[in-house]
């Protein structure tokens, strides 16, 4: 089932987004190495809004070109990798409007030591995506692949791909300045 037969707003919604996607320039994977602060990008997605209220900051990337795919704000200053290979998306996908709750967010909090990822969890690289080359995150355990595009040379745009999944969640990522760095 397609975005546009599930909701026909959602439809029109995802492909403005990827339009706009397609308008952004290239990103090589080198770029997107550091501390990345990310936010959803409303575009009818059924996870719109859901990694917001999980208290999501964003990625991280590191020179041996591997990533933390989903960091996780446990409180101001102390940040949580979690394994997306515990998560199984596609019900985390139906069940999307109970993770905009409350109860949700507690939960998730109490969940995160055991979610804890206990190394990188991604990798990324050039992929190919309408014939143009780009980074993109390529996720070890789950059939999720995140193809970025760049806004300025701190902010990035991301179009995360569930296989099988005709819609897409976009998001923006912008670089954290680090201390001494």
């Amino acid at each position: 089932m397609s975005c546009r037969e599930r909701d026909p707003m959602r439809g029109d919604q995802q492909q403005e987004m990827t339009s706009w996607l397609r308008s952004l320039d290239p990103v090589q994977p080198k770029d997107m190495i550091g501390l990345w602060k990310g936010v959803g990008l409303p575009s009818g997605h059924p996870l719109d809004g859901v990694l917001e209220n999980l208290h999501w900051f964003g990625k991280r990337f590191h020179a041996d070109m591997r990533a933390d795919a989903l960091l996780f704000q446990r409180r101001p200053g102390r940040l949580v990798a979690i394994d997306p290979a515990y998560i199984p998306i596609g019900l985390a996908i139906k069940a999307a409007p109970l993770g905009r709750t409350a109860v949700a967010r507690k939960l998730f909090l109490h969940l995160q030591q055991a979610l804890r990822a206990k190394g990188t969890t991604a990798s990324i690289s050039l992929q190919t995506l309408e014939q143009v080359e780009s980074a993109a995150l390529i996720y070890d355990k789950q059939p999720i692949v995140d193809h970025f595009r760049l806004v300025s040379h701190d902010e990035v745009v991301g179009m995360m791909c569930v296989r099988d999944d005709p819609c897409r969640y976009f998001f923006r990522l912008r670089k954290v300045k680090v201390a001494g760095v």
